[in-house]
This record gives C-alpha cells, sequence and structure tokens, in this order.
C-alpha cells in the first residue's frame, strides 16, 4: 500500500473500476482456462504455452493488486471549479512561439494518458500548470530547455 490518496475524476474511478472487474471476472477464468489446456499438452516443465499462460497470470494478479490499492486510497475529485488549474480541469494553453494553442486535461497520475492529452498533475507540465489562473505565463523544465506556455483558458 502506498500510503497516500489516489486522486482521480469520477470517470477516472469508473474506468479503474471496471478494469478491476474485467480482471477478476472475465482474465482470470480465461486464463485459468489457458493454463488448463496447456497442461493437457503434456509435460509442463518444456511447455512454452504453459509458461505464457503462468506469465500473462502473474501480469494480471499483479494489476489486480495495484488496482485494489489505488481503489482503496481512491479520492474522487468531482469540487472542479475554473478560477484556477486543478484535477479535473481542461486547460487550454498556447505555447511560447506557436500560433496553434492546445487543450489537456489535469488528471491523477492513476489517469494519465500523453495520447489524450490527459496529463498527471504530478508531472513537471502538470505540476506547473497546477493552481494557475487564466493568463497565467509557466515555465516548464524539458529536457532540452525549459518552454514557456500561457494559459488561455480554464473549463470542466
Amino acid at each position: 500500500m502506498t500510503g497516500r490518496e489516489t486522486l482521480v475524476t469520477q470517470a477516472g474511478f469508473e474506468k479503474l473500476r471496471d478494469e478491476h472487474e474485467h480482471l477478476i471476472t472475465v482474465r482470470r477464468a480465461e486464463i485459468a482456462e489457458r493454463i488448463k489446456i496447456a497442461r493437457e499438452y503434456g509435460d509442463i516443465s518444456e511447455n512454452a504455452e504453459y509458461d505464457d499462460a503462468k506469465n500473462e497470470q502473474a501480469r494480471v494478479e499483479s494489476r489486480i493488486i495495484q488496482l485494489e490499492d489505488a481503489l482503496r486510497t481512491v479520492k474522487i475529485i468531482d469540487d472542479v471549479d475554473t478560477k484556477t488549474v486543478g484535477i479535473g480541469n481542461k486547460v487550454t494553453v498556447l505555447e511560447e512561439g506557436s500560433k496553434t494553442p492546445e487543450v489537456f486535461t489535469i488528471v491523477g497520475s492513476t489517469e494519465a494518458d500523453p495520447l489524450e492529452n490527459m496529463v498527471s498533475n504530478e508531472s513537471p507540465f502538470g505540476a506547473a500548470l497546477m493552481g494557475e489562473k487564466k493568463g497565467a505565463v509557466v515555465v516548464v523544465p524539458a529536457p532540452k530547455g525549459s518552454i514557456t506556455y500561457e494559459i488561455q483558458k480554464i473549463s470542466k
């Protein structure tokens, strides 16, 4: 157990809960069936199917433990205000030198998905935005030097 809260939006909580339910009710049964079938192939000491199924079982059980820890310590962020950047906000920013604004959603670390522009509040970018207001200019440290953004809009 991590000993700290898992901050999530309502949608993030539902996603964690649904994934946990799916792993327990569907994936466990599928993997048990794979193991059963692989055992029928004979000697398990040289059985690649069996080894693969057991490895997958270990990955799924590890993920179930992670999800249970997250769900046990979950705090749903539902009081989202648009005066300052916080978890659950959509933030429109304009990078210095760019003409096209980008929109990011600030989420807890368990919900982060850069491909969907869902940025963790603990990431350098998310942390730089947290608590800032519309019009603020923030500097985000990056591997190739700092990047400056202006916050153009904060919404739910």
